[in-house]
């Protein structure tokens, strides 16, 4: 669908949410949208499709639209849900609990619009709803962007004139600080231990941000305005990361938040920062929504699935449940804009004019727009021990595409099931190994360099080169073990018009009617990599291209050209 004004943005909305209202519980506390599970108990998912919702609901209410039949569901579920002695009741939150997370938009709709869900409640329905909220203030929580889920609930609380500890909130607000490491940039989280950069910086720690400048501009100016400072210089480098066709990089996790990706320019529009012109940043929301509405991304009865283009449970976290996906309804803060508010009138602008390589520093990514508009984001393999689920393939591969994607490997026991498009993969005794950290990385203005393990005894520096169509991988390997390795190009769809695939000598290509990608080694040999079906973040089924090396005992230097093109 196209979309420009109000009623569109609002039509979009309800065709994400409608589907929603026969799946909500009678006393309105819980939403079942699926069966699948995650690390927490039933009760906390059916909680969590609950809440969810709210990140576009409340700002709709502000924004002067009517959702009756939303918001009887809403007083009632927040009523029933927080009520101890019902049969609805959310529970008693313990240390790191998920139900933390849901309060955020709980609390976020009380600042944002508390005529509609907290005024209509009775005064032991506010009571028990206050408590409840006041539990995240007694509880440990993880040392990351869920330090901000305190923040929004204690300005909430405090702004209905309910117990909390704005002492708490100080702290926390302290220890994010600490976490900034420039140009608009945090890690979630204590940077040596938590060092990559992702969207949680946009959607999360950013996106709160700019929410803490609005709602606590008179009580704490300061901050306010060093939060408004931040998200001007960020936004200024968070462009590099949109395809002019619209696709946003996909890097990461918690990819299947999808359009959850622009949220972060949504909440500069609502905040009144302009790190972008006020067209330039409608025309990112825009795209990428637009991009996502063509996209496979609803059940049959219109319920977003788990996945990034498609339902697909092989690239999602161990937290991602069936209400996860409306986490990306944060980007519809844009409808709390008023009804005459420039945005609805602008037209939506393209993208500034972009340096074709770029070094961002603070976010360790070398970027690179090729002439045919695809993106390239060559990746440092820098991320936390305590990976969330396949961190080698969300951060570790040489390079991100917006038109290619990148894939989620089934298993290593095979080269097909690992998928191992954009790394270096090597195969010992059956199993495949690949690039799952840099032990070290420099960063340049035209190149990166690693160095990485893939096995003990082997030994291998990276250097990444961006060219004209592609890049040039060059690996220094030190091996102790004679062994095989493929060094992968893009995943290019196949079972598609126009596609077709040889190898022959050093080289390897694939294309269709859209995509093209080809490999081609100074030595070695072009294969073809049949990758298992659904592992592609973009296509069901996919072909890697790929140059086959023979490792020695010893040192060897392979060298690599991945040249690729795409139609918008």
């Amino acid at each position: 669908m196209k979309l420009d004004s109000r009623k569109d943005f609002e039509t979009l909305m309800f065709r994400i949410l409608d589907p929603l209202k026969p799946l909500y519980s009678d006393g309105g506390a819980l939403l079942q949208v699926g069966q699948t599970g995650v690390t927490y108990p039933r009760r906390t998912i059916q909680m969590e499709g609950f809440s969810r919702p709210l990140w576009a609901l409340g700002p709709y209410w502000l924004g002067g639209g009517e959702a009756p039949e939303f918001a009887a569901i809403y007083r009632r579920g927040l009523a029933s849900g927080t009520n101890p002695g019902g049969p609805e009741y959310w529970g008693d939150p313990g240390d790191c609990d998920q139900l933390f997370v849901e309060m955020a938009a709980i609390a976020a709709a009380i600042l944002e619009v508390p005529g509609t869900v907290w005024t209509p409640l009775s005064g032991e329905e506010k009571s028990n709803l206050a408590r409840w909220l006041d539990t995240i203030n007694h509880h440990e929580l993880p040392h990351c962007n869920w330090l901000f889920f305190r923040v929004l609930v204690n300005l909430a609380l405090d702004s209905v004139g309910m117990p909390c500890d704005l002492e708490q909130m100080n702290r926390d607000l302290e220890e994010v600080d600490s976490w900034y490491v420039g140009d608009g940039w945090y890690t979630d989280g204590t940077p040596d231990i938590k060092p990559q950069r992702d969207y949680y910086i946009p959607w999360a720690i950013q996106y709160y941000g700019v929410l803490y400048s609005v709602f606590a501009a008179r009580r704490d100016p300061a901050r306010a305005g060093r939060f408004r400072e931040r998200a001007m210089a960020f936004g200024r480098e968070f462009a590099f990361w949109f395809d002019r066709n619209g696709a946003a990089l996909p890097y990461g996790r918690s990819l299947t938040y999808r359009f959850g990706q622009c949220a972060f320019y949504s909440a500069c529009v609502f905040a009144g920062i302009e790190p972008l012109p006020l067209g330039v940043m409608k025309g990112i929301i825009v795209r990428n929504l637009e991009w996502w509405c063509q996209k496979p991304i609803f059940d049959r009865d219109g319920v977003l699935t788990i996945g990034y283009t498609y339902p697909q449970l092989y690239m999602s976290e161990r937290y991602n449940a069936p209400g996860s996906p409306y986490w990306g309804m944060k980007t519809f803060l844009v409808m709390a804009l008023p009804q005459d508010h420039p945005f609805w009138t602008v037209p939506a602008a393209p993208l500034p004019e972009l340096p074709p390589v770029y070094a961002m520093k603070s976010a360790d990514l070398l970027f690179q727009r090729l002439p045919d508009g695809q993106v390239n984001a060559y990746a440092p393999a820098e991320v936390e021990a305590s990976e969330h689920g396949q961190f080698a393939e969300k951060y570790g591969k040489f390079v991100y595409n917006t038109r290619f994607g990148f894939s989620a490997s089934r298993s290593y026991v095979a080269l097909e099931q690992a998928a191992p498009d954009s790394m270096l993969a090597f195969v010992i005794d059956g199993y495949t190994f690949i690039r799952r950290h840099s032990e070290e990385f420099q960063l340049f203005g035209d190149r990166l360099v690693s160095r990485w393990s893939p096995f003990a005894g082997i030994t291998v520096v990276t250097e990444l080169i961006p060219t004209g169509m592609g890049h040039i991988r060059r690996h220094r390997v030190e091996s102790a073990i004679a062994c095989t390795a493929y060094d992968c190009g893009f995943a290019v769809p196949k079972f598609c018009d126009g596609f077709a695939a040889s190898a022959e000598g050093s080289a390897a290509g694939a294309r269709n009617a859209r995509q093209r990608c080809t490999v081609t080694g100074r030595t070695g040999a072009g294969v073809l990599v049949e990758a298992w079906p659904n592992t592609s973040l973009y296509a069901v089924n996919t072909v890697i291209p790929a140059v086959k090396y023979d490792i020695p005992v010893g040192a060897v230097t392979l060298e690599t050209t991945v040249e690729s093109e795409s139609r918008d």
